[in-house]
């Protein structure tokens, strides 16, 4: 009869989306899940010792084996990071800010997990995606996000085009991102480009002391002044 092998588990940790006490918007169970895991995949090891220290202070850091997951990671390396698991550790997987695995680098880990027979335990924590999407009093029934849109001007206003049509078309709400300092110039092209009826939500700062969420038409927001430099945003268009 063959040994029973013990197969750890691969846990998707949530992080904050700022500068703000994790306990005011994660649940303890992430708490208690970094406590008992060693192992993690992150993307920067600074900001992970960081968040690890603020949500389990009681947790010794030279106990943590971190292994850098980002633009710069290749392929190959990937099955390394998760074979602790094979071993019978748990590991858990970080995102630099929110969750893991939704527009972040973690979704091919996660992808390896399932092909290794590893259980993924995905943890309730903020999702700016998500928490835009609710906050918009936009379609929550039919949504889409789209990521980062074109940098050149023509191609970046082409693209908001098509999503404009798209959102009228199927009565689907769109999302999509910007490097945050370059926010403002997204806004310039969003004002620029779209119908004027068009209902446009800008997410900023969410769940920081800072946030600011509000919709209005394209027209309204031409005569908003807001400055985006810098803030991480999410922004959702809707043309009924």
């Amino acid at each position: 009869m063959k040994p029973f092998t013990f197969i750890g588990k691969l846990y998707l940790i949530p992080t904050t989306l700022g500068e703000v006490d994790p306990n005011d918007v994660l649940p303890h169970t992430v708490g208690r899940a970094v406590d008992f895991i060693d192992d993690f995949i992150v993307e920067n090891e600074k900001t992970a010792r960081k968040f690890i220290k603020s949500i389990a202070p009681q947790k010794v850091q030279a106990t943590l084996r971190l292994s850098l997951l980002n633009k710069h990671t290749e392929v190959a390396e990937y099955a390394a990071m998760i074979q602790p698991c094979l071993e019978g550790k748990n590991v858990g997987l970080m995102s630099e800010a929110g969750c893991p695995g939704v527009a972040d680098p973690g979704a091919a880990i996660v992808k390896i997990a399932h092909q290794k027979g590893i259980q993924v335990v995905p943890l309730v924590g903020p999702s700016s995606i998500l928490l835009a999407m609710m906050g918009s009093g936009m379609n929550g029934q039919q949504f889409a996000f789209n990521g980062y849109l074109p940098i050149d001007k023509a191609e970046k206003k082409a693209a908001l085009k098509s999503l404009e049509k798209l959102s009228s078309d199927k009565n689907q709400s769109q999302i999509f991102i910007e490097t945050p300092y370059r926010n403002n110039k997204l806004l310039e092209d969003i004002l620029q480009s779209l119908h004027p009826e068009t209902h446009l939500c800008i997410a900023a700062d969410i769940t920081l002391p800072t946030e600011f969420i509000k919709t209005f038409p394209v027209f309204v927001w031409k005569k908003t002044k807001v400055d985006l430099h810098n803030r991480p945003a999410i922004f959702i268009i809707h043309k009924t």
